[in-house]
């Protein structure tokens, strides 16, 4: 019995101290594992310390991010290398950033200076072609022709586009033209520096009728504080001395010495300077519709300074025009075949009339304007060479007028057909004026004309407030015999003689019929009141529409 129990016992204790010896190797290599691991990711720490800190890092992971901590329970001991790799997964974002800053240097790359040099290209929707980006030099001796002319070919594609001539710039042009038909409407041309004419004669050729031209165009607008100087010094003194066209009522002028005036000496030939014997119009509007004209100067022009021909809504205000009193044959605004007309607020001086109303005019309204030196303001002349002349609807008041020749003024020429009707002539201001009031259907600038039978008919004129003083006639009716001056009204006329070197005369008239409704000063008792018994001959004459 002893003898088994003992046996028991043996083999229960060599049990024991085997199921102890394989725990115990087990425990050893566990604690080796461990140890390996803790070396290679803290090599700095304890090993116990090293083991709490990782612990307690772990139970706030799987506390506050529990969607995170299932993905990565199970493999606890491959969390650490995951741990270590994360840092390096941002970096890859990191690392592309870089990329796209070299990828924005392209974007530089489409900078706009290639742009600037092609000022022909305009960007799309610029409404402003200025002059200096075409190549325009503004320093008053290069040839800026061909600039201006690319301008206007770019702007002329773009409506309501504006051409820039720029301040503080001299541009010298020669004659050019800027022409539709096949412009964009509403065009705005803004002068605001200086545009200045060649004076060499290979400039103009055999000579040109004009030398600035817009024309056909549809609202067309010039405009801005600029000058047009047409430089014509030279041009005056070489009028062609065998057709030199001279205003013919300065035969109504007889100085003192009872000698009457003659033509201004013409040089000879070897002394012009070889400019053509044409001259040119500074600025001219041709076949164009709702044109304005406003904030410019023109001066000393060859000829004409501004003209008006086939014009339908015509506007000029607050332009000034300038030229010497004895420069020949610059009138100031001429308007010819041109309908629809307002001229207003303006100053005009220069060495022929203010303002003319050629054939074809009707519709025109001419206010607040001053006028002098010149020719004051005419319509005429008119009935040229047997041409037939018609012209209606004009007012011409509130104008202030000095030092000029004639002050308001019909002339037509012997031989035309046609008429002039329906003219009003108020409120006209004068100082020092020759011949404040002239009808003058005997007009003729050559040397001599023949007495011709025909006339331009002269009917339905009112001169009412005309004030001031005069200095050689206050009145001046030279009427047709075959076509007399019909319906011809006076109020308000009160003219005072000044004398000064010239011969003064009562007022002159000759088969003028009309009315006086007022006293008049001086008396003009030589009107004739009423109609002239052949009246019916102006109704069928008159072929005017």
């Amino acid at each position: 019995m002893i003898t088994r129990e003992t046996l028991r016992l043996k083999s229960i204790t060599v049990m024991i101290l085997m199921a102890v010896l394989v725990w115990s190797v087990t425990l050893e290599t566990c604690i080796a594992r461990k140890g390996r691991h803790w070396r290679h990711h803290h090599s700095s720490s304890s090993a116990s310390s090293t083991l709490s800190d990782s612990l307690s890092s772990k139970k706030p992971k799987s506390h506050h991010n529990s969607h995170s901590h299932s993905h990565k329970s199970k493999p606890k001991l491959k969390t650490p290398p995951l741990k270590s790799g994360s840092p390096v997964l941002p970096q890859p974002p990191q690392v592309q950033p870089p990329p796209p800053p070299k990828v924005q240097p392209p974007s530089p790359p489409q900078v706009q200076p290639p742009r600037p040099p092609l000022p022909l290209q305009p960007l799309e929707g610029s409404q402003e072609f200025n002059v200096l980006d075409f190549g325009a030099k503004g320093d008053g001796m290069s040839d800026d022709t061909e600039a201006f002319e690319a301008t206007w070919a770019s702007a002329c594609k773009v409506e309501a586009s504006t051409m820039v001539i720029p301040s503080d710039y001299i541009f010298l042009i020669g004659p050019i033209s800027f022409s539709g038909p096949y412009c964009q409407a509403n065009i705005v041309f803004q002068l605001d520096g200086m545009i200045v004419a060649p004076t060499d004669a290979e400039s103009w050729g055999r000579g040109l009728l004009w030398w600035i031209e817009f024309t056909k165009l549809k609202g067309i607008t010039i405009q801005g504080n600029g000058v047009i100087d047409g430089r014509g010094t030279g041009w005056w003194q070489q009028d062609n001395p065998f057709d030199y066209p001279i205003d013919d009522d300065f035969k109504l002028i007889v100085p003192l010495n009872n000698s009457v005036q003659e033509r201004p000496p013409m040089p000879i030939r070897s002394e012009l300077n070889g400019m053509p014997s044409i001259k040119p119009t500074a600025l001219r509007f041709y076949g164009s519709i709702d044109v304005t004209v406003t904030g410019i100067t023109i001066q000393n022009s060859p000829q004409c300074h501004l003209k008006f021909d086939n014009c339908v809504q015509v506007l000029v205000h607050d332009v000034t025009v300038s030229s010497p009193g004895d420069s020949p044959n610059t009138d100031g605004i001429h308007l010819q075949n041109t309908r629809d007309v307002m001229i207003h607020t303006s100053t005009l001086a220069c060495g022929d009339d203010c303002i003319s109303i050629q054939t074809g005019c009707s519709n025109v309204y001419v206010h607040n304007v001053n006028c002098g030196p010149g020719h004051g303001i005419s319509i005429g002349s008119l009935g040229k060479d047997s041409t037939k002349a018609c012209v209606s609807n004009i007012t011409v008041r509130d104008v202030v007028m000095h030092n000029t020749m004639t002050g308001v003024r019909i002339k037509t020429w012997q031989g035309g057909v046609g008429s002039v009707k329906g003219v009003l002539f108020s409120n006209i201001q004068l100082t020092e004026v020759q011949l404040p009031i002239v009808i003058d259907q005997f007009y003729c600038d050559h040397s001599k004309c023949k007495n011709q039978t025909s006339a331009v008919a002269v009917e339905g004129v009112t001169y009412e407030k005309i004030r001031g003083t005069y200095t050689v006639k206050p009145v001046h009716f030279a009427c047709s015999d075959s076509f007399p001056c019909v319906d011809v009204q006076l109020s308000g006329i009160e003219l005072k003689p000044v004398q000064l070197q010239y011969h003064m005369y009562d007022p002159f008239c000759w088969r003028a019929f009309g009315l006086l409704n007022s006293p008049t000063v001086p008396p003009i008792d030589c009107l004739q009141i009423g109609k002239p018994p052949r009246n019916g001959v102006h109704t069928d004459h008159d072929i005017c529409v």
